[in-house]
């Protein structure tokens, strides 16, 4: 039984996307509860932080400087080539931080608690200018800006900073809620399996139901995501360097909350373009993997050098 459990967690990731691309029609039908999912995860995810714990550095002040500026400068680069194209690669690298890129860091043997700031850092950020860039580009870009602003902020502002509030707030005025709330942390990885399967699920349906699908197209959008991927994760590691902070810095710019992103894209942009998010979930899964085989390896050389 265990070693059957342990098989369903090593392979969560493509068993959760193979069963949201077999049953897409039923999982598609669950999309509206995909914010609840998010919600429940950053929640799960904050509980962890203390105020105490949120220390700014300049290595988070890069970071984010390329979240915000990279994103609207790949925009501006590519829409009049392919509208879809840059709204895709924008929202690959606006994205905030993933809720799991601590625990990759910790495995990897980077600082978990800068990493942790930064996934705090990342999601306040796209609360305040996700709506902004979404009111002027987006799927409702043609209403007033004040009121397209206010209806996106009213749809991600909740989603990413109440999360903060009441994890907070549960940890200074009921202590024990609080308590038992982080007895419930390893469901995290089992939302994210599910809200995975669904966002899956709706991708797939959404590119069935095209009338004209531009194939081509999209295979440049989910080959621009991996492009995207990699060049994060060497920049954050370059900054990184610089703090002592390689694989904090590495994690924190590549390993992005595709689910969140997903949501994004499909809510606010050309639903087409959250194939490039889709996309970012292989390809950022592929080099944590790729990561953390090389890690056991040196791990495993250092120790027979030892025993000899």
């Amino acid at each position: 039984m265990k070693a059957i459990l342990k098989f369903i967690k090593d392979w969560t990731l493509p068993l959760a996307m193979i069963t949201g691309v077999l049953f897409y029609k039923f999982f598609d039908l669950l999309s509206p509860s995909t914010p609840y999912l998010i919600f429940c995860m950053l929640l799960l995810t904050f509980s962890k932080l203390t105020p105490r714990k949120v220390r700014l550095s300049p290595l988070h002040l890069w970071l984010v400087s390329i979240q915000i500026v990279g994103s609207i400068a790949l925009y501006f680069a590519l829409f009049k080539y392919n509208t879809v194209l840059a709204e895709s690669a924008l929202i690959c690298v606006l994205a905030p931080t993933a809720t799991s890129a601590a625990v990759v860091t910790g495995m990897l043997g980077g600082s978990v608690a800068s990493l942790t700031t930064y996934t705090l850092i990342s999601n306040l950020m796209v609360a305040i200018v996700a709506p902004i860039l979404f009111s002027l580009i987006g799927s409702q870009s043609d209403l007033v800006f004040m009121d397209s602003f206010l209806q996106i902020c009213l749809k991600i502002g909740p989603l990413l900073v109440l999360p903060l509030l009441l994890a907070w707030g549960m940890q200074k005025f009921t202590p024990k809620i609080h308590r038992k709330l982080m007895s419930f942390h390893g469901l995290t990885f089992y939302i994210w399996a599910l809200a995975l399967m669904i966002v899956t699920g709706k991708t797939v349906s959404f590119i069935f139901k095209q009338e004209n699908p531009d194939v081509g197209a999209e295979l440049l959008i989910a080959f621009a995501g991996l492009l995207i991927c990699c060049l994060q994760f060497l920049i954050g590691r370059k900054i990184g360097k610089k703090y002592n902070k390689t694989i904090a810095g590495g994690q924190g710019l590549m390993q992005k909350n595709t689910i969140l992103a997903i949501w994004m894209a499909q809510s606010f942009l050309n639903p087409v373009s959250s194939i490039g998010p889709a996309s970012y979930v292989l390809w950022q899964n592929t080099l944590n993997s790729w990561q953390l085989w090389k890690k056991r390896k040196n791990d495993t050389a250092e120790n027979s050098e030892n025993e000899e």
